[in-house]
């Protein structure tokens, strides 16, 4: 593995999700892997269980992880090509970048989209601009339109938490929520999952909130969010803004919020979320405190997705 931006940079998923296993049940066993390297962090927007998994997972490899939030203790940057810098960006990527690459052995950055322009925010352009000159492995620590390390902790979690033969179903279910936000987590819930083939997957929301199809291409989509929990093993609860005008709110219908009546309709599913939430609008705190929330092992499960993916790039890149 060169990169980790999609699931498009693994080869085989379950490898990658028993590897993290591994770790979860031997933080040490590779404790000298990264004896000498240094992971950068780079920070374009803030970050709570996506900072600290990183730099646990980085230290359990014998990592030096050094964090930077590039807005506030940094130049703001230019990312445009042959733009003309006479704005408030005082530094450019191709010149920024290639001195990342000197200093540190991997380069794991996070950037929001600005939820304006669709087509700037999903040309990934600020993601790709590292990876074009920065020169060495470059790790997603969500970017305009996915977040890859907390799609294989999903997996992660649904794999140990299931232990039935038979495929799980699988809802994701879109939540209200008091401002727009980005696409990036259900996008990408979505393309490892469908990628990952092994689960019936269903996707619920309200007419409008369609995602990109991109994404979504093998998955069931139903605007009747009753009708979707029916047997579901496992309920994945998030809110996005509207993808075809973009960035928009439509609605933020409080039926839409998961509750424990609902519940009823599923296979006592698992319920499941990225963090953070808001409590009794995105989630009823019935659920998030009940018995089938699996909210907190899922974020725990965070370091070892990270640990998993920078092993195989050590392992990769030597």
């Amino acid at each position: 593995m060169r990169n980790f931006v999609s699931v498009q940079d693994v080869s085989n998923i379950d490898a990658l999700v028993q590897q993290a296993l591994a770790y979860k049940a031997n933080p040490f066993a590779d404790k000298t892997l990264g004896i000498n390297k240094r992971i950068g962090c780079l920070f374009l927007n803030p970050s709570m269980r996506t900072r600290l998994s990183t730099q646990i997972a980085a230290q359990n490899l014998g990592m030096e992880a050094i964090i930077f939030n590039v807005g506030n203790e940094g130049w703001m940057l230019e990312f445009e090509e042959e733009a003309i810098m006479s704005g408030t960006s005082v530094e450019h990527v191709k010149d920024a970048a290639p001195i990342f690459g000197k200093y540190f052995d991997i380069l794991a950055i996070r950037t929001f989209p600005s939820l304006k322009n669709r087509d700037d925010d999903y040309s990934e352009l600020y993601i790709k601009q590292f990876i074009k000159y920065a020169g060495i492995p470059v790790v997603s620590l969500e970017s305009a339109t996915l977040h890859p390390l907390q799609s294989l902790t999903d997996i992660i979690t649904i794999t140990e938490s299931f232990n039935e033969t038979r495929k799980p179903k699988i809802v994701l279910s879109w939540a209200p929520h008091v401002k727009p936000l980005p696409q990036c987590v259900a996008n990408s819930f979505s393309q490892w999952i469908n990628t990952w083939g092994k689960a019936d997957f269903v996707i619920t929301h309200p007419e409008d909130y369609e995602l990109s199809e991109e994404f979504t291409k093998g998955a069931i989509i139903t605007y009747n969010q009753n009708e979707a929990l029916i047997d579901a093993d496992f309920v994945y609860v998030k809110n996005w803004s509207t993808f075809n005008d973009y960035g928009k709110i439509y609605e933020s219908d409080p039926k839409w919020m998961l509750n424990n009546k609902k519940l009823e309709l599923t296979n006592d599913a698992k319920i499941m979320h990225c963090l953070p939430v808001r409590r009794n609008v995105e989630l009823s705190d019935e659920i998030l405190d009940g018995p089938n929330s699996i909210v907190t092992q899922e974020a725990a499960n965070r370091i070892w997705a990270a640990q998993s993916v920078l092993a195989e790039i050590l392992k990769t890149n030597g």
